[in-house]
């Protein structure tokens, strides 16, 4: 094998597994040892530079960093990297003055931002502080969209959204709320340089079964969720079943239960292990005693007397192979559950009437524009997509990703620069060492299980629509949560001529994943490791020759935790810790300096 080239920033990027795992690349582990150490507003403005909404997304991200957590190789539950973040948000101070400003002067561009949501806020956030005129049309007389209208307020309070929505309105953008998009082509006609599409996946699913049209008791999941949330939608039956089982079918049940649901039921047309909800929304909703009823696929709406009275269901079986693959399954017979309203909670499509099909924009069988995945234009220059516009529905970590990709194009395309020349993913590498053998980061494995969110009592939370039932960790309460992350950004760095091969450091390995071996082709190497090799995904560290025995030095990183006692025991000091922070590339990074100066605001204080 050829010595592994850790100047590539990706090298070290994939092995801080949740850093890897976040679509926005949110430096996970250094904002956590900022929490150990108290400082909460330092690690809500890291939280800040790459997922807009710590607050927000400190509660409500779909967490793609936990599943990636290298805590759960080591044991079950994973660092609580979501509700930590929600910490940094809970006990900051005021950061006002720490955030990006609006330039002084404008650069004299212009730019549409469609819809007020996450994905459009995020391009707001990035090129407001470099002289952009930034328009925002909100068909709504409010902010947020879908955070706001689907997610209930019990999982994400408004005076969040609004706080994270000011920072980014407060820069000048120009907000124009009740103004609803009929007509891409009226709207480029109004001389804008470039326009992003934030919209949303706001269609909600339809399940057109018999008697579907024959009451006004059965609703389309996201649209019932809106209604709510504007109180119009006030109550709602005794038996409520929701249709699907991803997070919106989760929303949709435990709003149930706040609007007077007696016995809400969440029916399944697969078994369990290939529901599209999240564990824990599964397990919020169980805690709030609702059913979930696998293998039940829906067949008819039953009526008495003309009134809604049921749903009756095909009841499945399923084959499933080795590779984990479900076959269309077999019905072994039927059953009629009874129920007063029917939520339809089975997805979300993407809805672009009123782009005209004669402009340039080419959209591919779905009906869904063709968007390229670096720049985020489509084919007509000069338009971006992002978030669940872009791509369908995702999530809102994703979509600030997408705001963030757009931001850089939209700047690159009105300054006449290629689009597809950014800057690359920059690296630092520096030493923890305080003393011979001191860092400046805990290294001890500390063996506390995952700490459990308190939640408001399960007889107080039905109590009123609003009741926020997550109640965050105090500071106190964190303590033992931070110190269960393993500082995977803190990488063991080689150096082979300082090498004399005395094998303390394989010794003292607690996870044997040191080896000094003979060179080799990769498969055979990892079958010989004094632990051998069995995630391939992960990649082997290879040293270059070194200098007694022309061997190498292995090391895994699948297994590593990163405790630092191979550079104690060193003799040599050819081990080091050093700290790994990936430099992520935005918008103002793309600027000229007076321009980046000014989007920097005063965070770099």
């Amino acid at each position: 094998m050829k010595p592994t080239d850790t100047s590539n920033p990706e090298y070290f990027h994939k092995v801080v597994d949740c850093q890897w795992g976040c679509p926005a690349h949110t430096d996970v582990p250094e904002y956590i040892r900022m929490i150990a150490q108290g400082r909460f507003s330092d690690a809500y403005m890291e939280n800040r530079k790459s997922n807009v909404f710590p607050g927000i997304l400190g509660r409500v991200c779909d967490r793609p960093c936990e599943p990636a957590c290298r805590r759960g190789r080591v044991e079950d539950k994973p660092v609580a990297i979501c509700r930590l973040k929600r910490v940094a948000a809970d006990h900051r101070d005021d950061i006002s003055a720490r955030l990006p400003k609006a330039a002084e002067k404008t650069n004299g561009k212009k730019v549409a931002l469609l819809g007020a949501g996450c994905a459009s806020l995020t391009v707001a956030n990035d090129l407001a502080p470099l002289g952009y005129e930034v328009t925002i049309f909100e068909a709504l007389d409010t902010t947020g969209g879908l955070m706001r209208t689907n997610i209930p307020a019990f999982r994400l309070p408004p005076k969040v959204l609004d706080e994270e929505i000011g920072y980014i309105l407060d820069m000048g953008v120009d907000l124009r709320f009740g103004h609803r998009i009929d007509s891409m082509k009226d709207l480029l006609e109004e001389g804008f340089d470039a326009v992003f599409v934030g919209t949303g996946a706001p269609k909600g699913k339809n399940l057109e079964l018999p008697g579907r049209y024959d009451s006004d008791r059965i609703h389309i999941g996201i649209d019932w969720l809106e209604s709510v949330a504007f109180e119009h939608t006030k109550e709602i039956g005794k038996r409520v079943l929701i249709i699907g089982v991803g997070n919106t079918a989760m929303d949709c049940c435990r709003t149930s239960l706040r609007l007077g649901a007696e016995d809400v039921k969440v029916m399944a047309r697969k078994p369990r292990g290939f529901f599209k909800a999240s564990d824990w929304e599964l397990e919020d909703a169980e805690e709030e005693n609702v059913e979930i009823l696998v293998n039940h696929s829906p067949k008819e709406f039953v009526y008495e007397d003309g009134k809604l009275a049921g749903m009756k269901f095909d009841l499945m079986e399923y084959k499933i192979d080795e590779d984990g693959r479900i076959d269309r399954g077999t019905s072994t017979g039927e059953v009629t559950i009874p129920c007063d309203d029917v939520v339809l909670a089975i997805g979300q499509d993407n809805a672009f009437p009123w782009i005209e099909r004669d402009i340039g924009i080419e959209f591919d069988k779905w009906d869904c524009p063709v968007v390229d995945e670096t720049t985020m234009m489509c084919s007509r220059d000069g338009i971006f997509f992002g978030g669940d516009s872009a791509f369908g529905p995702k999530n809102i970590i994703w979509a600030v990703e997408h705001g963030h990709q757009a931001a850089i194009s939209m700047h690159k395309y009105c300054q006449n620069e290629d689009l597809h020349d950014r800057l690359p993913m920059g690296l630092n590498l520096s030493s923890q060492k305080m003393g011979m053998h001191e860092w400046s980061y805990s290294n001890d494995y500390d063996g506390a299980v995952r700490r459990l969110m308190p939640h408001v009592d399960l007889k107080e939370r039905f109590n009123k629509l609003d009741i926020e039932v997550e109640l965050g960790f105090t500071a106190e309460q964190v303590v033992e949560e931070v110190e269960r992350c393993l500082n995977c950004d803190i990488q063991t760095v080689f150096t082979e001529k300082l090498c004399i091969e005395c094998d303390a450091c394989i010794d003292i390995c607690p996870v044997s994943c040191l080896t000094i071996t003979p060179n080799g082709e990769e498969d055979e190497i990892r079958s010989r490791l004094k632990a051998p090799a069995l995630n391939p995904e992960q990649a082997l560290y290879v040293s270059d020759a070194l200098p007694h025995t022309a061997r190498v030095m292995v090391k895994d990183e699948d297994l590593c935790v990163h405790c630092g006692l191979c550079a104690e025991r060193c003799p040599t000091g050819a081990w080091d810790m050093q700290k790994s922070t990936i430099l992520i590339p935005y918008a103002a990074d793309e600027a000229e300096p007076e321009q980046q100066q000014a989007a920097a605001g005063g965070s770099a204080k």
